[in-house]
């Protein structure tokens, strides 16, 4: 066994799963798309987006809530979709 060309593999490995995750974007939404929020796969928050109508019906705490609500969503796409990266780039689970 080459554990040179193991590890180059490797590196090779991980550096086209840190390519394929930052190219990676979910949504996540709460109130019924009232809120929404866009993550990265490395759970950067990239953007949010408020409809006016929150602000016509809603006040500050449910406006805060929704905004942890869909920011928990997209989260919990975030591992769900990377998981699947990393299952197709034939890592073994709790490799990375």
């Amino acid at each position: 066994m080459d554990i040179g060309k193991l590890m180059a593999q490797a590196k090779k490995m991980q550096e086209e799963l840190q390519t394929k995750l930052r190219e990676l974007k979910v949504e996540g939404s709460a109130g019924g798309g009232m809120v929404k929020v866009v993550m990265d796969g490395t759970r950067t928050l990239v953007d949010v987006k408020i409809s006016p109508e929150v602000f016509e019906e809603a006040d500050l705490e449910m406006l805060q809530d929704l905004i942890v609500a869909a920011f928990q969503d997209a989260y919990q796409k975030v591992e769900e979709e990377s998981g699947k990266i990393i299952a197709s780039l034939g890592i073994p689970p709790g490799l990375m």
